[in-house]
């Protein structure tokens, strides 16, 4: 601690107080000049409540706070009236708030205003708002019926200049179009907008170069990044409210030849489904419900990235959720916030990964418990015990298939004794579209066609596959395309499953180390239904195309 001789203290007050006069007398004189009120904010209590009406970290970058509020009325403190970020977040408010009142503070009243932010509970992760009227809603979705409605609708916007409509606009077509994805994409002569719609992306427009940055910056504002960062890719996340819904959007940058390519992914709670919703068979259905309600063990999900796992994990977890049964998640990040049950997420740069997450959650006493994803050996290993310690495990898992999933955990060194007698069931799945109802139509087989449905679906059951219903006369679904589907022919997702079900005949083969290709012999004679099996099932159901089947399974 340095030593401070006598008078330091007395000397370093009076200059302090001395620093601050020449902030307050700056302000005074900065508020002449814009014919705006100064005030002093030493002695002004204010409420973090009004406050959170701007995140914290959008407050400190456009260096202003909301210092009261009175139904509708609110005064916002600001250091500099001409602060490009400061009129960005103002133009905001003015969509919430019949009247704005501004004055001009200090620098060193600002940082006493924002003290206020301190108080909040030290969980509490801030994000931006975006807040979506539903006049503006109802008239974006008037004149945006297709994906080819877009350009005209953002040409306009564009004219006006207006960041804030611009990113209005997109969130609002995500929604009216059921786009799960936003893709900005910056190249030599344009700037690409695209969203992914059933899992295909589609061009619906571009933007120039200037609203491109504006646009840029808007985004990175919100999600909490670092703006004048442009050479790695960042991360965040903000909100948007519509109405009564509040919907998460998950924002990702990518430095470019051309700049930086932003992908926003909408995370709406109105497509979280029951496990019924799901497009799982209802005899396959029975008996995963059976497993689900099981006191311990593990269900593992495997499949590529955007093939439906977390969705039928939540699944899973809505149907176990009671009051009776503790369920803890430990996830990355968290996509949906799930009612009752108990979400964490990991932060690796503060030490709160997978691993140190599941041994945390393990002494909480949890009946169920959620892990994002296996991806080592560590988190494998503790998960496997709390399986065979009385709780039920629920994860994923990187594998292709169902018959990947012993020689993956195998791959990193799981303890092939604990995982057979731990391993429940695994889950593969896909997601294929489905038929647009709407322009729906039925065409009679092709010759060709009917001999690759035969060959594939010859080894099930008559209980699955009628003897007589691989005929000449079988009529299968064709995609044809109207405003309804966006002229695509298909309407929605459904997904396809292959369920690997352990046993004390699995047990045995799995002590044996078996390969991909053994599993699959075993899983074969056995009768599990394949993935492209599962498929082509939805396809004499009148559910999906054979062509859909076989781009997502490969012919």
């Amino acid at each position: 601690m340095p030593i401070k001789f006598k008078g330091q203290e007395t000397q370093e007050r009076n200059l302090e107080a001395l620093r601050v006069k020449e902030q307050e007398d700056a302000a005074q004189k900065t508020a002449e000049s814009f014919h705006l009120p100064y005030v002093d904010l030493a002695l002004k209590p204010i409420h973090e409540k009004t406050l959170e009406l701007i995140p914290e970290y959008e407050a400190r970058k456009a260096r202003i706070a909301v210092i009261s509020q009175k139904g509708d009325e609110i005064t916002i403190a600001l250091e500099d009236p001409e602060n490009p970020y400061a009129k960005e977040t103002i133009k905001d408010l003015e969509k919430r708030f019949a009247d704005i009142s501004l004055v001009v503070v200090s620098s060193h009243s600002m940082e006493k205003a924002w003290a206020g932010y301190e108080k909040r509970a030290p969980h509490e992760k801030i994000v931006g708002e975006v807040q979506v009227s539903t006049e503006a809603l109802q008239n974006f979705q008037q004149k945006i019926k297709t994906f080819s409605d877009l350009p005209e609708a953002l040409r306009e916007i564009i004219l006006k200049k207006n960041t804030s409509e611009i990113l209005e606009l997109l969130l609002a077509s995500a929604l009216r179009l059921d786009a799960s994805d936003i893709h900005i994409e910056p190249g030599n002569t344009r700037i690409t907008l695209r969203l992914r719609i059933d899992g295909l992306l589609h061009d619906v427009g571009a933007l120039d170069l200037h609203a491109y940055k504006l646009l840029l910056s808007r985004i990175k504002l919100l999600s909490a990044m670092k703006l004048n960062i442009h050479a790695i890719a960042q991360d965040g996340r903000f909100s948007v409210r519509v109405e009564s819904l509040d919907l998460q959007i998950r924002t990702a940058t990518l430095p470019g030849e051309y700049g930086e390519n932003i992908v926003m992914r909408v995370l709406n709670p109105l497509s979280l489904l029951s496990v019924g919703e799901l497009g799982i068979r209802p005899d396959i259905l029975a008996m995963i419900e059976k497993h689900i309600m099981s006191p311990n063990g593990m269900i593992l999900t495997t499949g590529p990235t955007g093939s439906g796992k977390t969705t039928t994990l939540y699944a899973f977890l809505r149907r176990l959720q009671t009051p009776e049964i503790k369920i803890i998640t430990v996830e990355d990040p968290i996509e949906y916030h799930l009612e009752g049950i108990s979400q964490t997420q990991v932060v690796p740069e503060r030490g709160y990964t997978f691993l140190t997450g599941l041994r945390a959650i393990v002494r909480q006493d949890p009946d169920v418990i959620l892990v994002g994803e296996i991806r080592d050996l560590e988190t494998a290993d503790v998960a496997l015990q709390a399986s065979l310690t009385g709780h039920l495990v629920l994860s994923t898992l990187h594998a292709n298939d169902t018959a990947g999933v012993v020689p993956r955990l195998a791959d990193i060194g799981a303890n092939l004794t604990t995982v057979g007698p731990a391993l429940l069931i695994a889950i593969a799945q896909r997601l294929v579209r489905k038929i647009c109802e709407a322009c729906k139509t039925l065409r009679k087989v092709t010759d060709e066609e009917l001999a690759i449905l035969s060959h594939v679906l010859s080894s099930l059951p008559e209980t699955l596959v009628a003897k007589n219903a691989l005929k000449s006369s079988l009529q299968v679904p064709e995609a044809q395309g109207c405003p309804t589907c966006n002229n695509s022919g298909y309407k929605g997702r459904i997904g396809i499953y292959e369920i690997l079900v352990n046993n004390p005949e699995f047990q045995k083969l799995i002590l044996a180390n078996p390969s991909i290709s053994e599993i699959r012999e075993f899983t074969k004679s056995k009768g599990m239904t394949t993935l492209k099996q599962d498929g082509f099932l939805k396809v004499i159901q009148g559910i999906t195309t054979i062509e859909e089947v076989e781009r997502i399974t490969g012919e």
